[in-house]
Formats: C-alpha cells, sequence, structure tokens
C-alpha cells in the first residue's frame, strides 16, 4: 500500500514539474554545472533567483530554512507546534570542463520539539538532530538546459537529545534532475538511505524534494516545493508523508550579496495516522556568495 501511494505521488508531482516548456539554450550568464560565472558579467534579478533555487548551481548556497507546522502526538494525546531550523548550505566545485561536485550538509536545530516522556505525559525539548550530508556529481544535458547527478548520501547520529534522532548511522544513494527554462527552474532531488551502523532501529527510508519556481525580472518568484517522505519500515498507514502548498519569493540584493526569500505554506494530504504534521509554514532564507574555490580541480 505504501508502495503504491509512493508511485503515485511521484508520478503526479513529476508530471507538473516537467509541464514547463523548455527554454532555448541559455546564454552562459547562467550556468548550472560548476562553471564559475565572470565577475563582471551582470546578472538580472531572474536568473539570481534561479541560481539561487538551483540544487546544481554554480554559485554558493547559504541556505537557512525555518519550519513551523501542527503536529500530531501519539496514542492521540493531541496536536502542539513543532519548530526546527535547518542550515543547509550547497557547496560546488568545479572537477573538470563538463562535471561539477556538489556538496549540501544539513544541520537541524529544533527549537521546540514536542514528544511523550517516559511516564506518557507530553514534553518538549531542544536541542540539535542527525546531520544528513548529500553528494552529487552532475553533469549538463542539451546545452546546459538538462542536469544530471547522482552520488551518495549519508545520515550521521549527531543528535543531541534521544528524541530528535535516530541513534543509527545510514549510507544510501541519491539522484537529482533539474530543468532550467527561459523564465523557471524545475527539479527532483530523492535520497534513499539505509542503516549501516548503530544502536537505533532498523532504517530503510527515502525523502524527495521537487520543485518548480517561476522567476520574474523584477525578482520575485513563485511555485511550489514538496516534499514526500517514505519509512519503508513503517506500516502501510504510518509510512508516508507528503507537503504540498504555494510558495512566494522575492530576490533581494543585501548589501553586495543576492538573497532569496521565500515563504511557503504547505498541507499534509498524506501523513501519518499515529502521528505526524498537518501543516507547515516555511521561511527559506538563501544567500548566494562567489565560489572560494573556482580553479578546475582537474
Amino acid at each position: 500500500m505504501a508502495r503504491q501511494t509512493v508511485m503515485t505521488i511521484l508520478g503526479l508531482v513529476l508530471a507538473g514539474v516537467c509541464a514547463g516548456r523548455p527554454a532555448r539554450a541559455q546564454a552562459q550568464t547562467t550556468t548550472t554545472h560548476g562553471t564559475p560565472q565572470s565577475e563582471d558579467q551582470e546578472q538580472s534579478a531572474a536568473e539570481l533567483a534561479r541560481e539561487a533555487t538551483n540544487p546544481f548551481s554554480s554559485g554558493w548556497l547559504m541556505q537557512v530554512q525555518q519550519n513551523n507546522n501542527r503536529t500530531e502526538l501519539p496514542l492521540d494525546r493531541g496536536r502542539r507546534m513543532q519548530s526546527n531550523l535547518a542550515f543547509q548550505p550547497l557547496v560546488s566545485l568545479r572537477l573538470t570542463q563538463d562535471w561539477g561536485l556538489y556538496l549540501r550538509p544539513v544541520v537541524t536545530l529544533f527549537n521546540s520539539q514536542p514528544h511523550l516522556n517516559e511516564d506518557g505525559a507530553r514534553d518538549r525539548t531542544t536541542g540539535f538532530g542527525d546531520t544528513v550530508l548529500g553528494v552529487a556529481a552532475a553533469r549538463p544535458l542539451f546545452g546546459g538546459r538538462v542536469v544530471v547527478g547522482a552520488g551518495p548520501t549519508f545520515i550521521f547520529p549527531t543528535a543531541s537529545r534521544r528524541e530528535l534522532g535516530q541513534d543509527t548511522w545510514q549510507v544510501g544513494p541519491d539522484l537529482g534532475l533539474t530543468l532550467l527554462g527561459k523564465d523557471f527552474i524545475a527539479y527532483a532531488f530523492v535520497q534513499q538511505w539505509f542503516k549501516v551502523g548503530g544502536d537505533g532501529r532498523k532504517t530503510n527510508q527515502m525523502n524527495t524534494v521537487f520543485n518548480f519556481t517561476h522567476a520574474f525580472a523584477n525578482g520575485w518568484t513563485v511555485g511550489t516545493q514538496p516534499n514526500l517522505s517514505v519509512d519503508w519500515e513503517a506500516r502501510d498507514d504510518d509510512g508516508v508523508a507528503f507537503a504540498v502548498g504555494p510558495q512566494v519569493g522575492k530576490m533581494c540584493k543585501c548589501g553586495r550579496t543576492p538573497t532569496l526569500f521565500q515563504l511557503q505554506f504547505q498541507y499534509y494530504p498524506v501523513r501519518p495516522n499515529s502521528a505526524g504534521p498537518r501543516w507547515n509554514v516555511q521561511l527559506q532564507v538563501t544567500p548566494t556568495i562567489a565560489p572560494f574555490v573556482k580553479k578546475q580541480l582537474f
């Protein structure tokens, strides 16, 4: 049942993400495969917005994401607000003329995590969660309009409290596909993890982020960034969570640093029956800086 639900969601979202018409080959003002852009080239606000949204961006993205969601506690013990702050920078390096290497660590701080304590009473805790590291080598195709990347992904048991992590070492593959149009960007990025060590329960889980963003000439953006999470070890009615909703953003210049601000409202039409969020309000702030390492490595 969980696998059928996942395949249905994947099909619907990919159909929507790829519905946009591909643009003609882009000029070199926007690069998507780790090739640094000349500093004397001026990028438009729309180009900067697409760069800040691109998982295979040539710039370094210092993204911070704040999530506030209404979640249900286990055993029908009510609903509480859950809040977390994730720092998820994207670092790009040029491997060769055609290949780029992309590193994306995700460090999460739980500002307020509701849970049931050992006595079954409602409680809250604050601290750091597990750390995720995604690695991908990517290559552009069709004149840079399409970029495909793949590599390993890891989860490290760095949680400061037992309630905030899984206490397991995990590893698996990741795969990303980006479509760059004249005034939009669309992508899907999937990560799958398997337990390879640690004292926590057996894990076998997947997370997929979809994105469609239309960028206007004045720097405003509209789109959506659905998220699909699957716990393959859970029961059929508890293993899938899918969040979708509208997103609006604005590219601004903070000093000399282009920064994209995005606000998204998400609803969970598919969620675990036992516990989990019903809706989420998400704020993303993505400053884009020039790569510290611009030299081709090979």
